[in-house]
């Protein structure tokens, strides 16, 4: 089997699954792709009344051939999205559980 284009299907997950309507109509969400480095973000930015709102919602790296999901405030799972996607166990990894915790995911370790 072909392996998958992970910087494509990564930026294909991000802007079909957690992009969508902004947050209100002063607070937008946007992707951040850095393909030279494989860093891939979703932010939100923007204002509620007088009080700043900026966050990072999504972020994953690709390093060593693998998904690190570092930052997922999301309740549809970026991991979950990638193993839909045909990505296998082996290839996620949980960045934000400390690396004696990941053992109990069921996903890579590192």
């Amino acid at each position: 089997m072909e392996k998958l284009n992970y910087p494509e299907l990564i930026q294909k997950i991000l802007t079909e699954s957690f992009l969508g309507e902004d947050i209100s109509p002063d607070t937008e969400v946007e992707a951040v792709f850095d393909t030279v480095r494989d860093r891939y973000l979703v932010v939100n930015l923007g204002w509620d009344a007088h009080k700043r709102v900026y966050g990072t919602t999504v972020h994953v790296d690709i390093k060593d051939g693998k998904f690190w999901v570092q930052q997922d405030c999301t309740d549809i799972g970026v991991a979950d999205e990638l193993l839909e996607a045909g990505v296998p166990e082996t290839d996620i990894v949980l960045g934000f559980q400390s690396a004696y915790r990941r053992q109990f995911s069921g996903l890579a370790v590192g």
